[in-house]
């Protein structure tokens, strides 16, 4: 009677220990671990901080001139008195860009003559702003031309006004 209780006790132990193994523990883990990683919380979305809100106003030329680009300012340029926000393209407008001149600016005579030389800007900021007066044809269709692009590109974020004319119209 003793040998016939020790053959039904073997099956049943070497059954536990075969389900405790070692690989059965480590494949145990491994589907906790996947468990765990798929049902997880996520960590929640942060969205990018947007730029500063602009503010639509009215500026003189010497207003604008410090719009140039330096000591981490805006780059704003004017072309036929509407003043755009043309940071985004600061490596063609901002210090160093090959249309640096034109940085807190009225551009509108330069852009139209195909010139990016000082003498193309206003050289007396408290006066009258140019009037264009002198531009060909071809020249003011290329003048709207740019106007479009900087329209269809960078956001218009004021008005350039002649110093004394801030407080009309």
């Amino acid at each position: 009677m003793a040998d016939s209780t020790t053959p039904m006790d073997t099956p049943a132990a070497a059954e536990v220990a075969s389900i405790a193994s070692p690989i059965n523990l480590i494949l145990l883990a491994l589907l906790i671990v996947l468990a765990y990683m798929r049902l997880r919380p996520a960590p929640p979305v942060t969205l990018p901080k947007g730029p500063p809100p602009t503010v639509f106003r009215t500026f003189t030329p010497p207003e604008l001139k410090p719009f140039n680009g330096e000591n981490s300012m805006p780059v704003y340029l004017a072309v036929r008195g509407r003043v755009f926000d043309v940071t985004a393209g600061r490596n063609f407008y901002g210090p160093g860009g090959p249309y640096e001149n034109f940085a807190g600016r009225d551009a509108s005579r330069g852009l139209a003559s195909g010139s990016f030389d000082e003498d193309m800007l206003t050289k007396n900021l408290e006066g009258p702003l140019d009037k264009l007066e002198g531009l060909g044809p071809e020249e003011m269709d290329a003048l709207r031309g740019w106007e479009e692009r900087f329209s269809e590109k960078y956001l218009v974020v004021g008005k350039l006004v002649a110093v004394g004319s801030e407080g009309t119209g």
